[in-house]
């Protein structure tokens, strides 16, 4: 896999599909279970938007900002701040320049387009599937990001590379018939049963 490539169209395809999961949360399940053990699926949203604000401050300003989830959003208002967040940040990532910029993150220094890489479409991805996974899978898929994030993480979060430091579990056994976002989950730590 070829990680010098310019990120951002897996990025556009991942937050479009993530988008459309979000519009599909009903406001009355916004406080049910999350396989991210810390977040109900309203506190999985804040983060994600929150995820997309610091990410679109990185690319205005080159500042790293810890990322914050958002707390000013109403029970209707998801899907549209979702969709707002994912504008700016697309934006404040368009110039070219800015994919061999280096930018410190949490977990180091690297260029622009890794942190797209890693810190947006891979993050992105998996919470894709936290999501999917809470609200029983309302939509398929996209099998071919959730192949990308995978080796993504597999190259780059190996299984020695947990603890201190690093938000991701031990890895799990993945089930025989897992796809690439179950497989994907596992590997980052996350419980994943056999498919229905």
């Amino acid at each position: 896999m070829d990680f010098t490539t310019d990120p951002r169209p897996l990025f556009a395809r991942a937050t479009g599909q993530l988008a459309r999961l979000v519009a599909a949360v009903p406001a009355e399940r916004l406080g049910d279970p999350t396989p991210c053990e810390e977040f109900d699926i309203r506190a999985l949203l804040a983060h994600l938007v929150g995820g997309l604000e610091a990410g679109a401050l990185l690319g205005e300003t080159g500042e790293p900002r810890r990322l914050a989830p958002v707390t000013n959003v109403p029970d209707d208002g998801w899907a549209a701040a979702y969709e707002a967040g994912r504008a700016r940040l697309t934006a404040a990532w368009a110039d070219d320049a800015k994919l061999d910029m280096a930018v410190a993150v949490p977990w180091g220094e690297m260029p622009g387009r890794a942190y797209l890489a890693s810190g947006c479409v891979l993050e992105t991805v998996a919470h894709t599937w936290d999501l999917s996974q809470a609200l029983g899978h309302p939509l398929p898929l996209d099998q071919e990001l959730g192949e990308y994030a995978l080796e993504w993480a597999r190259q780059k979060l190996t299984a020695d590379r947990r603890g201190e430091g690093v938000p991701f579990g031990p890895v799990q056994p993945a089930p025989e018939d897992a796809d690439a976002y179950g497989r994907l989950a596992a590997w980052l730590g996350r419980t994943v049963q056999d498919a229905p």
